[in-house]
Formats: structure tokens, sequence, C-alpha cells
């Protein structure tokens, strides 16, 4: 039983951390996204972290359930980034409408609290 418990816990620790992760965060697209009325959403991830997987699978699946959206990631080690936005954790979500910050959480990877955040914003 031991050893099935050991199995099962690496397999979803190694399947969270399959999702490939990589900065797409870019200040000039930011920045455009913003000025063409875009809702923009930015999450922050490190490697190795489940949690930052699991909420990047939610945000994955946003991106094909709400339209006029811009999505955004960065690696929370990227100081210039994370200054920028001032995000000191990973898993940190942000959403932006109208050039303004109007929701930010840490550690949420509930795709109905994600869902209800990004649906209040729009």
């Amino acid at each position: 039983m031991k050893k099935f418990l050991i199995v099962i816990f690496c397999l979803v620790t190694l399947s969270a951390n399959a999702l490939e992760k990589k900065t797409t965060f870019n200040k000039e697209l930011f920045t455009k996204a913003q000025s063409d009325g875009k809702i923009v959403v930015v999450s922050s991830w490190i490697k190795y972290c489940t949690s930052c997987a699991s909420q990047m699978k939610v945000l994955d699946k946003a991106k094909n359930d709400f339209e006029n959206i811009e999505y955004f990631t960065f690696e929370v080690t990227n100081k210039e980034i994370a200054n920028l936005l001032n995000v000191q954790y990973q898993t940190t979500l942000l959403i932006f409408k109208n050039n303004q910050e109007v929701y930010r959480s840490i550690g949420e990877t509930s795709k109905k609290a994600i869902y209800k955040a990004i649906k209040s914003s729009i």
C-alpha cells in the first residue's frame, strides 16, 4: 500500500509539472493589450511549483472560454517583471481592466474562483 501511494504521489507531481512553463510576458504587448481595451490576465510561476501548474491549466482552458482577454505568464525570479507588477510570490494571479489592476490573488488554483474573477472583470 505504501509503494502504491508513493507511485500515485509521484505521478500527480509529475503530471502537474508536465505543462510547459514559459515566460510570455512582454511589456510592449502588455501595454498594447491594455490600450486595445482587453482584459489582461497575468500569472507568475516558478519551476517545480505544482500550484503554478494547476493555475496555468485553468488559465489555459480559460483562453478558449473567454474572448477579448490577453494572457501572460512569467517566472517570478524575473525581477524586472516581478518589480514592474509588484509580485513577490509564485502562483500570483493578476487581472487588469482599463489599465488598472482589478484582481490579485496568491495561490488560487480553483477553476471556479479563477473563472469568477475573470467574469467579474468583463
